[in-house]
């Protein structure tokens, strides 16, 4: 048994400890907001926060976090009030949608490392790939939310 806090909820997971975190999340969870992509830890669309940290959810065995804090997308603000959900949409960033969770929760990630990001920052941290191509507006949507 695996104990893990997620967005402030306890829960026990009784699952075989190679089980990925994000099959635990959506799956056993019903958090559905992070989302599958590659498998392989490559994309980002499963970027979640464990221990304050953004790690890609589909490579992380869930034996490995017992005791963990997870936070996911849903765990930011119950209504898109949180300042990079708030930025990304006043920005239009989403197109497809798809890896918007992965990049909202690893631009959140950066921000609290650095808070007032260069463009070198943001390119550097936000390695999340965007099928759609909407980096620009990711970039934008990131200097917003700093100034919030």
């Amino acid at each position: 048994m695996t104990t893990l806090s997620v967005n402030g909820r306890k829960h026990a997971i009784m699952l075989p400890a190679d089980v990925p975190l994000l099959w635990v999340l959506r799956d056993h969870l019903g958090l559905t907001g992070t989302k599958y992509g590659c498998g392989i830890g490559q994309c980002g669309a499963c970027t979640v926060h464990v221990n304050g940290e953004p790690v890609r959810s589909c490579t992380i065995p869930v034996g490995e976090l017992d005791g963990a804090a997870v936070r996911t997308v849903e765990g930011l603000s119950p209504d898109r009030s949180h300042p990079v959900q708030a930025a990304w949409i006043a920005e239009q960033v989403p197109q497809c949608g798809y890896c918007q969770s992965g990049m909202i929760m690893a631009a959140v990630a950066l921000l609290q490392r650095t808070p007032a990001p260069t463009d070198a920052d943001i390119d550097a941290a936000m390695t999340n790939i965007c099928r759609c191509g909407t980096y620009q507006r990711v970039r934008a949507a990131i200097h917003r939310a700093a100034k919030a």
